[in-house]
């Protein structure tokens, strides 16, 4: 998601809690299925201009400004479509009106597609491009300086005599550099990544009968990367080589999955799948910034800011050349499977049960990441926390076992529906972290931070979630007016010690008021998060305060043109983001602080147009 803009979406479906095989693999949780590629085409044999769009968005809190266009030529067997988007944005203010440091970014999106079709296939080309020229990470050590990316999807469907047969290969490319790019974070330190991403997915979709679809897939995901931190010139302590993070990283899964679907009869549906998928990894050798004893010279290096000074021997060395030497590859066989009932019970009452083994290996970070000085463990880790991270090579594959059921009741007049939600979830074989030591810049408690190695425990996780709606008002001069509300509880912790995971959600709910009346479309909505209490101690997580948001928004469209007004957070609430980790830009500013949470926007006012011709 992160390398697409939003105008380049043409559908997404969020498949929360248990979901069939055929929606992918390598995960224990929900998936998020996007669909970017949605020819258009005309109605003539000639090649002509078909439709365009131009918009504009403001959203004040950062004084955030974007532009998006896109323009299609099309006949009724070709369509060319390009889209692009071009978004620039200073760091944001808070609620009490003081800015968040480190929050700022500039990012464009282009994407080119080309289409071909005839009366049973169909054939799409898409070419796609992002450049980040930076990107502020306040609860990160360091900053994106630079992020371009090239992007290559083909993509072939043909209609059978009883179904569908479609085929994609994708391709990405990606040069990522970390560093350091503004006043409101400062250091030198530069990180090097190149990454490609290459796969293809083989999808049968057979209608056995007309209750009955067979769905057939076979796919490969292979991913290749290269992470090293060029010397810094005239540090002693970074350099005189580049430090090798990452050599030669490869990680590839080869899968197929078997799905069933089937109308059993008019009350009862049923799917049924399993999927395997075989995983390897491996990566090369590596290597520190010296492999030499360091000397007194050391009392002078510089470039660091505040990042902590190594000792004056490396611990590195030992831990590269321990390295180099172990076998490192590694495979993982994960075996899915999946069962999904829903049971009309009448018109109004609907009852679905659900049944889930899933599987994750580890990825390269969490296997190969070796350094265990204080500076390379805290340039390791995507948590926002403060802490440095060691990798293991011996981490087994996670494996999740799940069971969730709801229950819909819907209103005969349709007037109303009210659903409720519970899954629970028992994990093997979790991937969290060990405390193996700790750190500190000053002598202040709140400036610890801990050094963690990746390791498997075994965990628990469940949640319930009530959600509703209910039309209050239907009129000819009013309109429509639904009232909706959702309640959300989920809990997770270690079975070793009942301590709670990582950034678990606390329990949150939403009521939203909305009004359509011709071309006015209407929301006010109250977002309340409760307090989060339960927290990780290996990761010095925060504990964070209640607050609710009040967001009010509007719509309206004539034709070819739309215009839409927003405020968030109406109110100007001050609030502690409670999986936005720490902020790390405010700790370099001021240590005495310590390790803050990460607060939320403040009240913003935000206004978009856009115009289709």
């Amino acid at each position: 998601l992160s390398y697409i803009s939003a105008n380049q979406l043409s559908s997404y479906q969020v498949v929360a809690g248990i979901s069939p095989v055929s929606a992918g693999g390598d995960n224990i949780a929900g998936v998020i299925v996007v669909n970017t590629i949605a020819p258009q085409y005309g109605e003539s044999d000639k090649l002509a201009w078909h439709s365009g769009y131009v918009s504009a968005q403001y959203r004040s809190v950062s004084n955030a400004q974007a532009v998006g266009v896109g323009a299609r030529l099309a006949s009724d067997s070709f369509s060319l479509n390009y889209q692009g988007a071009f978004e620039d944005a200073d760091s944001y203010d808070d609620g009490n009106g003081d800015l968040v440091l480190d929050t700022l970014y500039r990012v464009q999106n282009h994407a080119l597609t080309a289409a071909l079709r005839d009366e049973k296939q169909q054939l799409v080309v898409k070419l796609m491009h992002q450049k980040i020229p930076f990107q502020g990470f306040a609860n990160q050590y360091m900053d994106m300086t630079d992020n371009t990316s090239y992007g290559l999807v083909t993509q072939y469907k043909r209609q059978l005599d009883s179904g569908e047969f479609q085929a994609q290969i994708n391709f990405n490319d990606v040069k990522h550099e970390m560093g350091f790019f503004s006043a409101e974070k400062t250091g030198m330190m530069p990180m090097n990544t190149d990454a490609q991403d290459i796969s293809y997915q083989l999808n049968w979709r057979l209608n056995l009968d007309a209750d009955t679809v067979l769905l057939l897939g076979q796919e490969y995901y292979g991913y290749r990367i290269d992470d090293w931190w060029p010397a810094l010139e005239g540090s002693m302590m970074m350099g005189p080589n580049d430090y090798v993070n990452i050599n030669d990283g490869e990680r590839d899964r080869y899968t197929g999955f078997v799905e069933l679907q089937k109308q059993l009869n008019n009350n009862w549906w049923v799917s049924a799948g399993t999927r395997i998928e075989y995983v390897q990894t491996n990566a090369g050798e590596v290597q520190p910034y010296s492999d030499m004893t360091m000397g007194d010279g050391m009392n002078g290096m510089s470039g660091m800011g505040n990042m902590p000074a190594m000792n004056m021997t490396d611990p590195n060395q030992d831990a590269a050349k321990e390295f180099n030497a172990m076998d490192r590859a590694r495979s993982d066989t994960l075996v899915d499977a999946s069962l999904l009932l829903r049971y009309q019970i009448s018109n109004e009452d609907e009852l679905q049960f659900g049944l889930a083994r899933k599987n994750r290996a580890p990825n390269l970070y969490e296997r190969y990441s070796w350094g265990v000085s204080t500076m390379s463990t805290n340039m390791i880790g995507w948590f926002g926390d403060g802490n440095g991270y060691i990798g293991n090579p011996d981490l087994a594959a996670e494996t999740a076992h799940t069971i969730s059921t709801s229950y819909t009741k819907s209103a005969k007049d349709g007037q109303w529906q009210l659903t409720a939600n519970a899954w629970y979830t028992q994990v093997n074989d979790y991937i969290d972290v060990t405390v193996v030591g700790s750190t500190n810049r000053t002598d202040m408690s709140v400036t610890q931070r801990n050094t963690l190695q990746f390791t498997n425990l075994d965990a628990t996780l469940y949640g319930t979630k009530l959600e509703g709606i209910i039309r209050v008002v239907d009129s000819k001069n009013a309109g429509t007016w639904d009232l909706t509300a959702a309640l959300t509880s989920t809990r997770g912790e270690r079975d070793d010690s009942d301590d709670p995971l990582y950034q678990i959600m606390p329990l949150h709910s939403k009521i939203a008021l909305e009004q359509q009346l011709g071309k006015w479309q209407n929301s006010l909505s109250w977002q309340w998060v409760d307090s989060k209490t339960r927290v990780d101690p290996r990761r010095i997580e925060n504990l964070t305060g209640n607050y609710s948001l009040v967001n009010l928004t509007t719509k309206a469209t004539w034709d070819k043109l739309t215009i839409r007004l927003a405020i968030t957070n109406l109110l100007d609430q001050y609030y502690q983001q409670p999986l936005g980790g720490v902020s790390i830009a405010d700790f370099k500013t001021d240590m005495s602080q310590g390790f803050s949470q990460l607060a939320g926007q403040g009240r913003s006012v935000n206004a978009g147009i856009s115009y289709a011709f």
